[in-house]
């Protein structure tokens, strides 16, 4: 199956700026939420994020972070290669704070269970919202939802959902590729 594309990079760009103006519209001036991006592929769809929103919103307090949930993930121990861990920047307090989690593709959700254990460790925010660039439907592991979606797909657990952006794969896109193995 040759690799089918779920948004271009015109699509990327107008999804990205509707869910900049989702939270706009949520969060106002965002004195009280930060942004936090999970690690490692959500990263690059946050620094996207926060860069248009500084566009859009140069006034605006924009505390971003990147979060890394590697050592709180439940299958830790069970890789046959060790997991490799990345860096946390959190560089501001998240106490009593509305926290924006970001990462790119919602599947199973335990990669975003073991971010708001991670999450915890840093103080108790005030809320916690989570921002997916694409949400895998009916593949969920654990009961939790996105409060900002920007696609949504339908496919099988052989298949796999990938981004791609300029920086690291020469362009912008969200393709579905068929794969033999099925991952998590």
């Amino acid at each position: 199956m040759r690799p089918k594309t779920l948004l271009n990079e015109a699509q990327l760009a107008l999804t990205i700026d509707r869910l900049c103006h989702q939270l706009m519209e949520r969060h106002s001036h965002f004195a009280d939420s930060v942004l936090l991006s999970v690690q490692p592929r959500g990263i690059y769809f946050g620094d996207r994020l926060h860069q248009r929103l500084k566009e859009l919103q140069p006034e605006a307090t924009l505390n971003y972070g990147k979060l890394d949930p590697t050592f709180y993930r439940d299958d830790f121990r069970r890789r046959d290669k060790p997991l490799t861990a990345h860096d946390t920047v959190i560089d501001f307090p998240i106490e009593n704070k509305r926290v924006i989690l970001i990462d790119d593709v919602l599947y199973t959700a335990r990669t975003i269970r073991a971010a708001m254990d991670a999450l915890l460790d840093f103080g108790r925010p005030q809320r916690v919202e989570l921002m997916v660039l694409v949400e895998r439907r009916f593949s969920r592991q654990l009961p939790i939802v996105a409060d900002y979606v920007g696609s949504k797909v339908d496919a099988l657990s052989s298949q796999v959902v990938k981004v791609e952006w300029q920086q690291i794969h020469g362009e912008d896109r969200v393709i579905l590729l068929k794969e033999t193995t099925n991952k998590s």
